[in-house]
């Protein structure tokens, strides 16, 4: 079964196109990363696949169903610039969040949901800030919040916009880890990620966008060097860079 199908989507801004005619499916079980230029439509697409956004034409599919009747299967890790971490909201209270569509309107969390959103924080190394207000956060810190709000809610895919941004490599390691334990479980991954030079060893499926899809399918068959210049261009000197580390691969 594919976790994910994508038949001729368009999103426009202010009759802009920002996504063009994308057709792709991703197979059950797969840690995909999208990779593409600042302006490609990565967030977007995510947005798409949510809701958030209201495309131009084409249909979602998720787990084998229309998208609108999935939706408490699908986790959201959103960037972090996206988010007022000055609200007044513990560390705890975030986690409880994804409880939220399984306990419908007006109902407050029981104890079992607070133990299990605890169990949640342990896991990813969170329970002893349960009570902080989510400011006093640093940036890794932040990011394992709402990793741990996604697996609260015990979703079957996961969408993550640049978990990996900003934090130091320590804790890059630790949501990798993450990441990985959730792919052994079944789950699959559709995860934003701007660092060329890790993607082959930490993704086994890739999306290739800019605007337009460029390719998408497993790792091995589509990140080459055709495809990556197809979608970031010859001038991004970040490529050079990448292709200079990586030898032949790219």
């Amino acid at each position: 079964m594919h976790a994910l199908e994508i038949e001729q989507l368009t999103v426009s801004f202010d009759k802009t196109p920002v996504l063009w005619d994308i057709n792709f499916s991703l197979p059950t079980g797969r840690l995909c990363a999208v990779v593409g230029p600042n302006g490609a439509g990565k967030s977007t697409l995510l947005q798409a696949i949510l809701g958030i956004v209201k495309p131009l034409s084409g249909t979602i599919r998720l787990l084998g169903e229309e998208a609108r009747k999935v939706q408490a299967r699908v986790a959201y890790v959103p960037q972090r610039s996206s988010v007022d971490w000055n609200f007044p909201i513990s560390v705890l209270d975030v986690v409880l969040m994804g409880r939220y569509r399984k306990l419908g309107l007006f109902k407050w969390p029981k104890a079992s949901d607070r133990d299990a959103a605890r169990s949640i924080l342990k896991k990813v190394g969170m329970l002893e800030y349960e009570s902080r207000q989510i400011s006093q956060l640093s940036g890794g810190q932040k990011q394992r919040l709402f990793i741990a709000r996604a697996l609260l809610q015990q979703a079957d895919l996961f969408l993550l916009d640049e978990p990996f941004a900003g934090v130091d490599m320590a804790t890059e390691k630790e949501i990798l880890e993450l990441l990985g334990k959730l792919k052994q479980e079944g789950k699959t991954l559709l995860v934003v990620h701007h660092d060329l030079s890790t993607v082959q060893n930490y993704f086994d499926w890739a999306l290739l966008l800019n605007t337009a899809l460029v390719a998408s399918g497993p790792m091995e068959e589509v990140f080459h060097q055709a495809n990556i210049f197809r979608a970031f261009g010859k001038r991004h000197a970040l490529l050079e860079e990448v292709a200079r580390l990586s030898g032949d691969v790219l």
